[in-house]
């Protein structure tokens, strides 16, 4: 295995080393998303800004917490997990943006993944496409919980992870595509949203042994081509932080009785 730290266990990419980061990370694409999150903990400083990876430790509620940004896309999120696993990050949650192609979904719902279709391309680096992406039962359980302690409205399902804006979800930039149908396959196999990072990172953390999880934004509606950016921003940030402190209990307790 070829390294990947430059110095002290300092990862090339993100920056961060063994200490720099907490177990439970919210993973925003977006690093202004970072200070958006961090505003609600009870402490937080900056560890890292490299490229896309921008990165804060603190406490929420008490719970040590950190935030990591990832950019835009699957092969930009295999190197967080790649290397965050490397500095002792155990629990992955996505905090992130998404369009829904499901009429009955509003912009500004959140969404919580079980799953996620994988048409990242990347995880197949990893292993074949017919290895599951899934998200990991206690942080679905969590982030729902959130969500109704603050009475947000969700859903809960599966989502298709494209490594592409345009053709790769069915925005045609020119007169072919092979996705040309893509919309209507997916709507009927029941799948709520189109985003870019949750197969990668469910694939990644499952195969490492990690726990990983994602809720999302509703920025858009594809059916009704309605866009609102920003939409559900807030609701989608409070419901993640408050997941960590849920997950944390939930592991402390389980010690507890070990």
């Amino acid at each position: 295995m070829h390294k990947t730290e430059i110095s002290e266990g300092r990862q090339y990419h993100i920056r961060c080393k063994p200490g720099d980061l907490a177990k439970y990370v919210l993973v925003p694409g977006d690093p202004e998303r970072v200070p958006k999150i961090v505003k609600y903990w009870d402490s937080a400083s900056e560890v890292s800004y490299h490229r896309e990876f921008r990165a804060f430790t603190g406490t929420y509620k008490g719970v040590p917490i950190s935030v990591l940004s990832s950019g835009i896309g699957p092969a930009c999120m295999s190197i967080v997990v790649n290397e965050a696993r490397l500095v002792e990050v155990e629990t992955f949650i996505r905090v992130g943006s998404c369009g829904a192609i499901q009429d009955y979904i509003e912009c500004g719902d959140l969404v919580i993944l079980t799953a996620a279709v994988r048409l990242d391309r990347t995880s197949e680096c990893y292993i074949p496409v017919e290895y599951p992406a899934v998200a990991n039962y206690d942080v679905v359980q969590a982030l729902i919980q959130a969500c109704e302690e603050l009475g947000y409205r969700y859903h809960v399902g599966i989502g298709c992870t494209t490594c592409d804006f345009y053709a790769g979800q069915q925005r045609l930039t020119f007169q072919h595509s092979q996705n040309s149908n893509l919309i209507e396959t997916l709507r009927k196999a029941n799948v709520l949203i189109f985003e870019m990072e949750a197969a990668t990172l469910f694939v990644l953390s499952s195969l490492y042994g990690l726990r990983s999880g994602a809720i999302c934004a509703v920025y858009a509606n594809r059916i009704k081509d309605e866009f609102k950016p920003g939409a559900g921003e807030e609701n989608c940030i409070k419901a993640a932080n408050e997941a960590v402190k849920i997950l944390n209990e939930q592991d402390t307790n389980k010690r507890s009785i070990r």
